[in-house]
This record gives structure tokens, sequence and C-alpha cells, in this order.
């Protein structure tokens, strides 16, 4: 069961396809995470930024925990820009539970 709430109507195919991802990553936590992060910011995200989010969702699941987590750096060539935005989103916007 996917925890997606946002409708995707008014997107484009491109950023459907995103959403979706972003929702069906693997592990529950990254779906949580990348998914509430996509509903909220999805339909305002630049071609750029979709670019660096498409990348993200390429991530493997433990690196990126990693990364979440503080225990991996960050590397230079991954996409720091909307890493950063999911992080924010995350410290501001905490999943209940």
């Amino acid at each position: 069961m996917s925890g997606l709430s946002r409708t995707s109507d008014d997107l484009s195919p491109r950023r459907r396809k995103i959403l979706y991802h972003a929702w069906h990553r693997g592990t529950r936590e990254l779906d949580l995470l990348l998914g509430r992060f996509a509903d909220h910011a999805i339909g305002t995200l630049t071609e750029a930024e979709l670019d660096e989010f498409e990348a993200l969702l390429e991530v493997d699941d433990r690196e990126l925990f990693g990364w979440i987590l503080g225990k991996a750096p960050v590397p230079d060539s991954a996409p720091k820009g909307v890493f950063a935005k999911v992080m924010a989103f995350a410290t501001a916007h905490p999943a209940a539970g």
C-alpha cells in the first residue's frame, strides 16, 4: 500500500513517474521520506531539480541511509541540492509515528 497523499492528475508524465518511484523505493523508511517530500515538492521542482531527484532515487538504499544518518559522506557526485531539500523537509515535517 502506498502512502501517497497527493493526486497526480495535474502533473506531467515525468513528474507522475518520479512521484510513483519516490513512494516505491523498496524500503518503507525511504518510501516515507522520499514519498512525503515528493508529495510536498513535486509540483514546484525545477527541471534541474527533477534531474537531481531522479538521480537521488537511483542511489542504493544502504548508501542513501548512510548519507541520511551521517554515517557516510555524501560524495561530490551526489545530487546535493535536492538531497539538502529532502533533509530540510524531513526536519521541518517529521513523520508521525
